[in-house]
């Protein structure tokens, strides 16, 4: 990242927001991914050691969102849609096509929503604004989520889990468990010869 806080590489006329901590053994492909970061928090994101950002990635933060990308986390064309908060562990693969949502962002009621959309055809950028809760959303360490997948608001998921393709979360995932579907369920359990060792989750020097 260059002093000015853009990337050398990038093809998007972009940068890197002031309140995001982007490690410098760290990767963005695109400044792209930015484009409807809202967050006015202070530290409002961390991108950590090693870790992979690449094209398609967005990170949709409102204005009190914080989200955080632990170390060695590689993430391809993943959606963030966070008003609260979304944390993200050490080693993590998340795929392609998936999406990491703490809050709906719209009401279930659809008289309720009907005048939000209407009045989202008046802004520039379109975007619906309503004053829905959000769950936040914690992922461990050591997991691999499958593509086409969705993580719903207040799920978690534990250490070492594997989300199938195309799963939907709705719940927490148990660490060390191989969870599909919709909604997601346990198809086994993760044996001992499965799971890495102490040493292999220890965070090398780079």
């Amino acid at each position: 990242m260059t002093p000015d806080r853009k990337l050398e590489w990038d093809w998007f006329p972009g940068r890197v927001p002031e309140n995001v901590t982007l490690d410098d053994t760290a990767y963005v492909e695109t400044t792209y991914s930015f484009e409807l970061f809202r967050s006015r928090e202070p530290d409002a994101m961390r991108i950590g050691r090693g870790s992979s950002i690449y094209l398609g990635v967005m990170f949709d933060l409102g204005p009190s969102a914080r989200a955080d990308i632990g170390d060695f986390t590689l993430m391809n064309g993943s959606r963030l849609i966070c008003d609260a908060a979304i944390e993200i562990g050490d080693y993590c693969l998340i795929s392609w096509n998936t999406v990491l949502m703490d809050t709906y962002r719209v009401p279930a009621e659809p008289a309720l929503r009907r005048p939000l959309l209407e009045a989202a055809a008046q802004r520039a950028p379109r975007c619906v604004r309503a004053d829905v809760p959000a769950r936040p959303i914690r992922i461990g360490n050591n997991v691999w989520i499958g593509f086409d997948s969705c993580v719903l608001p207040g799920s978690s998921i534990g250490d070492g889990a594997i989300v199938g393709a195309r799963s939907v979360v709705v719940e927490d995932v148990p660490a060390y468990t191989v969870v599909a579907g919709n909604p997601a369920r346990v198809i086994r359990q993760l044996e001992a010869g499965e799971r890495p060792a102490a040493a292999d989750m220890t965070i090398q020097p780079i």
